[in-house]
């Protein structure tokens, strides 16, 4: 689908202008005419990016991006402000009132057109993102929009790649007013540190003597430790050509010598911003999977990962030939345990039993929950003879020491009953390994409880 592009601007020639220029590029466009429209069209529908003109009645353009910015709603969308004004502190204005970028007119072609693409791809990455991370707002996870309005993208920590003493004698103190930068003289070693280094920022001189600065940016973009680091890239006065093939290949933003100390830090704190906010989203991404596949009460992965992990942990041992062993446990009368003590006692239990299986298996084998209180747990590259060994060890130091309950007001005396199988040919169905491993678990139950039983070979 095509990025939705909102264009605001009081003089309707200039609005028709940037429309017909987007239109031909495939871009779906809106207008609004002044700030409220504006405010009002974000409010109803959702736009990739706004191209906003400063100077309007009413309501400037400084005004909108503030309001935009601040509302946790429209906070996200990108905005570049479209106007006259071309001082250093005009563009400071701007990206102080929460601008992505500051374009200044008469715009060129290629310049909107580089631009525009290159920051609705990073909305469209950012709304990935956020369509991912809506279910972990819904359990609860503290949503990154309301954060995201008061961040003020000051203390980031930032690599600088430049090898020119003229130039970076004069950044560093800039910087170092409000972040802690590191800087690396050696170009061809940058991509190593960048990688290392967990940075907010990279910022990377065009004028490298000793290295192509646009290599380097495209290498840390393909480099999986530094694909999400916003770059920026500072380049001489007469470097157009550069810096638009440099937002091709995923640099964020650019800044031109002379460099402008507060454009510098403006534009420095609107990259570590955004970089802060995608960073909360990833995180609220990964913790709801986690979530999707641990069991709350245990810790332990829960049925849905054993279901899918143990395809592929049997399909490598198939393909190496390698042993791959199954315990199938049960906490003996569980029943009898929720009856007598109440269902917090029984929590505590199956809690405890997790914690001595954690304590008994090796960092490589799949501990998992399998449901009320079956367990499960992999064991990759371990023969039945092993298997039994551990199984014992783990039946051992479940009988030998009481579970405390009650908060441990009371201790109480449990056992449980093992089932094991092994995989037992190349390419076998893992289903008949669980299989076996629970008809082994039953014999176990039938023959007593408190063992450990092997399934036949």
């Amino acid at each position: 689908m095509s990025a939705r592009i909102l264009v605001v601007d009081d003089i309707p020639a200039n609005a028709r202008l940037l429309e017909a220029r987007l239109t031909a590029e495939y871009f779906d466009v809106i207008t609004a005419a002044n700030g409220a429209e504006a405010l009002e069209a974000c409010a109803r529908s959702e736009c990739d990016l706004i191209l906003l003109d400063v100077m309007m009645p009413d309501m400037d353009g400084f005004e909108v991006c503030r309001r935009l910015k601040s509302n946790p709603a429209t906070h996200f969308i990108p905005v570049v402000m479209v106007t006259a004004l071309d001082s250093p502190a005009d563009r400071v204005r701007g990206l102080e009132a929460g601008a992505d970028d500051f374009l200044t007119k008469p715009v060129s072609d290629v310049v909107l057109i580089a631009r525009v693409r290159s920051l609705t791809r990073l909305k469209m990455m950012t709304d990935e993102l956020r369509m991912r991370a809506i279910t972990s707002y819904e359990i609860g996870m503290q949503q990154p929009e309301r954060d995201a309005v008061a961040e003020t993208g000051k203390g980031g920590r930032i690599l600088l790649v430049d090898d020119r003493p003229s130039s970076y004698e004069r950044l560093v103190p800039l910087l170092t007013t409000e972040h802690h930068v590191d800087l690396e003289t050696r170009p061809e070693d940058a991509l190593f540190q960048a990688a290392e280094g967990n940075y907010d920022l990279l910022i990377v001189s065009l004028g490298l003597e000793q290295y192509d600065g646009l290599r380097l940016c495209s290498q840390a973009r393909s480099l999986d430790r530094t694909r999400h680091v916003p770059i920026v890239a500072i380049a001489e006065a007469d470097s157009n050509a550069r810096l638009l093939r440099g937002l091709e290949i995923g640099v964020n933003d650019y800044l031109m010598r002379p460099v402008d100390k507060n454009e510098l830090l403006a534009r420095v704190r609107t990259q570590i911003r955004r970089r802060r906010y995608t960073e909360q989203l990833r995180d609220n991404v990964q913790h709801s999977f986690e979530m999707a596949v641990t069991d709350a009460l245990t810790g332990l992965h829960n049925r849905r990962y054993l279901e899918s992990h143990l395809k592929t942990l049997s399909e490598q041992a198939s393909a190496r030939g390698k042993p791959l062993a199954v315990m199938m446990l049960d906490i003996d009368f569980f029943k009898s345990i929720n009856d007598t003590y109440g269902h917090d006692a029984g929590d505590d239990v199956l809690r405890e039993f997790a914690m001595r299986i954690r304590r008994s298996i090796r960092g490589i084998d799949l501990a998992c929950r399998f449901g009320g209180e079956e367990f499960v747990v992999v064991m990759p590259e371990t023969n039945v003879q092993v298997a039994s060994m551990v199984a014992e060890r783990l039946r051992g130091a479940v009988a030998s020491e009481p579970f405390a309950i009650e908060k441990g007001a009371r201790q109480i005396d449990v056992t449980i009953s093992i089932g094991l199988s092994t995989l037992e040919r190349k390419g076998e169905p893992i289903a008949d390994v669980l299989k076996r491993a629970d008809t082994a678990l039953y014999r176990a139950k039938h023959d007593g409880r408190n063992r450990v039983v092997a399934a036949a070979a």
